[in-house]
């Protein structure tokens, strides 16, 4: 299956007449699980280097000395076809298979050997070496608290619902189009955190008040605010050329929204050019809410 895929890759790139001299830096994170780790990790470290093009392959459940060889092989394939090497990431708790990885052409990078040797003798404790450990279910407890926070965030989505708000950590609040959703689910994936949300409309920013059901829940109500222009292109891709996207109506509702915040000190945040990520996390912090699992 991994050689089908990579060379499918190379294949098509020839046949679209693509050089592979010319193409982008083929970065690979390979993982005996679901490769999330070494997906966050190696983004992480690659983002330090701003001026390099990557094209990105993940290549996760790589459970044998075979799978890990025929990895091997594509990426000498494409090594051969390239400028540069390829680089891998990889988190195969399995010292066997990350052997064979990298007896590859590419710069292979042990996510794991960095961090587990010096905790080990910290510990006085040799690591399992186990598959999956992070990703899997050894706490049931933890992974009922996230499928409950999505399950919340999903049926309180866009003010689909206003019951239970009682039962919400948070209530993310705003404008149309804001981030309000993403977020709400990207807290509960990664946090645990129960996440309603609520657009405001042009009868609340009419009025310019809250509605009276949210009034009950002021502590928990955090605003999301973004730029005028920038909400018009996020609008754009939705509702092109509508009166919904007209500059002259974001800028009235961003500056309406961003009065009412201030009226009703409720914390806000622009998240014109930030990521969901970080968005999520200034919540946490400003919020003082606390991760649910680990």
């Amino acid at each position: 299956m991994v050689g089908l895929f990579l060379s499918a890759y190379i294949i098509a790139l020839q046949s679209i007449g693509h050089n592979l001299k010319n193409m982008k830096r083929t970065v690979f994170f390979v993982s005996d699980s679901t490769g999330i780790t070494a997906e966050t990790l190696g983004n992480a470290l690659l983002s330090q280097f701003e001026d390099i093009d990557y094209y990105k392959v993940t290549l996760p459940f790589i459970g044998s000395q075979d799978e890990a060889a025929e990895v091997v092989q594509q990426i000498n394939d494409i090594s051969m076809n390239a400028t540069e090497r390829p680089v891998v990431f990889s988190t195969l708790s399995d010292p066997g298979l990350y052997e064979v990885i990298r007896g590859s052409t590419a710069l292979v990078l042990d996510l794991f050997s960095v961090f587990l040797g010096p905790l080990g003798r910290e510990f006085k404790l040799n690591p399992s070496h186990g598959r999956g450990l992070y990703h899997g279910l050894a706490d049931r407890a933890h992974y009922e608290v996230r499928i409950d926070a999505v399950d919340f965030a999903l049926s309180h989505d866009d003010g689909a619902s206003i019951h239970h708000y009682e039962r919400a950590d948070l209530i993310l609040v705003g404008v149309s189009r804001s981030g309000k959703t993403p977020t709400s689910i990207y807290l509960a994936m990664q946090f645990g955190i129960r996440t309603a949300n609520y657009p405001l409309t042009s009868d609340d920013l009419d009025l310019c008040r809250l509605p009276e059901f949210l009034e009950p829940y002021l502590e928990r109500l955090y605003g999301l605010t973004i730029e005028p222009q920038r909400l018009r292109q996020v609008r754009q891709t939705r509702r092109p050329n509508s009166p919904y996207t007209s500059l002259s109506r974001c800028r009235k509702e961003v500056n309406v929204v961003e009065q009412l915040f201030k009226q009703q000190r409720i914390p806000f945040l622009d998240t014109s050019f930030i990521s969901i990520e970080e968005i999520a996390s200034r919540i946490m912090r400003d919020s003082g809410l606390k991760r649910r699992f680990f």
